[in-house]
């Protein structure tokens, strides 16, 4: 009915195994001093540098000009105007589109370097038929632009130089 022996020594060890050390259960103390750096190691640093000062206008200087021209012809501010100006301006601006015949050149050529790459890996079978009808295609609609300008052409060059008419040509 005794008590268990604390510690228990294995039979084949002449010296007992050591208990763990309380000290190393224990959490760790905090320095007694924070480690603050010194002023001058603060100082020393970009810490305290302030980035220069660049003004920058805060009005739009384009607008400022048309107002007041506005003001000195007509002798009014007209702000109403103005803002449909530039609204339609930069409508007009949006709308302007890449010629549609270059953009038909560029996804020809975008094709033809796909079936290169894919030919340099070995897969240029598999994609030649695809590529080269999507080129087709491509060139038949750039033909009827074609087609379309030069009739346009034709149509503004006999409005402006008119040729053979037939009440010129009896005279």
């Amino acid at each position: 009915g005794d008590a268990l022996p604390i510690q228990r020594f294995p039979p084949s060890s002449k010296e007992p195994v050591p208990v763990s050390n309380p000290a190393a259960c224990q959490p760790r103390r905090l320095p007694a001093r924070p480690l603050l750096r010194p002023a001058k190691v603060c100082r020393a640093g970009d810490a305290y540098t302030r980035e220069k000062f660049k003004p920058q206008p805060t009005r739009d200087l384009e607008k400022e000009k048309r107002r007041l021209q506005n003001i000195l012809a007509t002798g009014k501010e007209e702000v109403e105007d103005e803002v449909a100006q530039v609204f339609v301006w930069k409508k007009e601006e949006e709308i302007a589109e890449p010629d549609r015949f270059e953009e038909l050149m560029n996804e020809i050529q975008e094709r033809r370097e796909f079936l290169a790459q894919m030919e340099a890996l070995g897969q240029g079978k598999k994609y030649q038929g695809i590529i080269l009808t999507e080129i087709s295609q491509k060139l038949h609609e750039m033909e009827t632009i074609d087609k379309k300008r030069s009739e346009e052409m034709r149509n503004i060059m006999t409005k402006a130089f008119p040729i053979g008419n037939k009440s010129n040509l009896q005279d």
